[in-house]
């Protein structure tokens, strides 16, 4: 009985290998969608037979890690490298982790295709449909897929994939803004539904409001933390990583000038850092502060926002935002200071990158806030 149940399993392995080597053999060959596009889809497509095999009743966990390990060396042998074992294991999670996001999405994506005769798993299917498809549901490489699968949030998850597509990040720049926590900076500035939108919708900005972190996160500038530097050095080491600073400020920034003059009642005035938002159509300008947040900080950047607005901005655009970038501030302080509908925001600034946990801890603890306080 051994030796038949040995016949079987040796059977089921040259059948895998057979349709896996399909796979990759047409995928290779075809040239309708982008390299990348392809290597999704035949990674997915070898996660999705992996799990079939899966599904048949081969249930022993020393039959499963055997059948991986021959699979890879005979893909390696054939294939060249990429065919690990460890990497046949991602398929198969990547299988798992999107195969319902795909059905979400196209009903239809695995669609039998009309040939009566099918000899390969590819003919079975409208490959050209298949291909375009993913491309436009999973328009990611495969390297930010492998990184994104290691976030077990999906409404993170979801977001970065989301912002990551829509940025066109590359996979250091999805790195870095996971790192930076940007998805739990954003949604602790919303309230729970807003949390919901981050994940269905990425971003939105809509409102002044929706342009704001707090806190930014600065540790690409490469200051010390606890070393002296001016003002003068933290604007520096902005303008030196400029790219890097519009990456943090987010979506449709547009450098304008640094130290910005303009003149009232024949006193000179500078406006540290000037930036125009293409989405809001409005000037955005920056003062810088390393040290605690003044109210006198606020009436300074609201004389600035009041020139600009009636100077400098045109007719048909909104109304300047003020931003004050600080290393501490009272939420109190700015509260009684600033009128309600002021177009101003102070936001503290860090050089280095948050406490991811803690940050998860806190908007844990803001949802259960928002719960309570909806359900009285």
């Amino acid at each position: 009985m051994d030796t038949d149940r040995h016949d079987l399993d040796i059977k089921a392995e040259n059948t895998l290998l057979k349709d896996i080597r399909q796979i990759l053999s047409q995928a290779r060959s075809l040239t309708v969608r982008s390299v990348n596009s392809m290597q999704v889809l035949s990674n997915y497509l070898i996660g999705r037979r992996l799990v079939e095999e899966e599904q048949k009743g081969q249930k022993r966990a020393d039959y499963g890690k055997e059948t991986l390990k021959s699979l890879s060396a005979a893909l390696t042998h054939e294939f060249g490298r990429g065919y690990s074992q460890t990497n046949l294991e991602y398929m198969r999670k990547f299988y798992r982790t999107y195969s319902n996001h795909l059905n979400e999405k196209s009903q239809t994506l695995f669609e039998k295709s009309s040939s009566e005769k099918p000899q390969t798993l590819f003919e079975e299917y409208n490959i050209t449909k298949i291909s375009q498809t993913m491309s436009a549901i999973m328009p990611l490489s495969w390297s930010h897929y492998l990184f994104l699968m290691g976030i077990s949030n999906e409404d993170e998850r979801r977001f970065y994939e989301l912002e990551a597509a829509t940025e066109n990040w590359s996979l250091r720049e999805l790195k870095r803004q996971c790192g930076s926590s940007l998805y739990e900076r954003l949604a602790l500035s919303s309230d729970k539904l807003g949390v919901k939108e981050l994940s269905a919708k990425g971003q939105l900005v809509e409102t002044h409001s929706d342009l704001m972190k707090d806190p930014y996160v600065l540790e690409f500038l490469g200051l010390n933390e606890n070393s002296k530097y001016s003002e003068t050095d933290l604007e520096t080491a902005i303008i030196d990583k400029l790219e890097h600073f519009l990456l943090e400020l987010g979506k449709g920034f547009l450098f304008e000038a640094r130290q910005k003059r303009f003149t009232f009642d024949e006193d000179h005035f500078f406006v540290d850092l000037v930036f125009y938002n293409r989405l809001l159509r409005c000037y955005v300008l920056i003062d810088l502060k390393i040290g605690e947040l003044k109210h006198q900080d606020l009436g300074q950047m609201q004389m600035y926002v009041n020139y600009f607005d009636r100077y400098v901005k045109l007719e048909d655009e909104q109304p300047t935002i003020g931003i004050i970038l600080c290393k501490k501030k009272k939420d109190s302080l700015v509260e009684i200071t600033l009128p309600k509908n002021a177009n101003i925001h102070a936001s503290k600034y860090q050089l280095y990158l948050p406490d991811k946990d803690d940050l998860k801890k806190q908007l844990e603890e803001a949802q259960l806030d928002w719960n309570a306080h909806h359900e009285k």
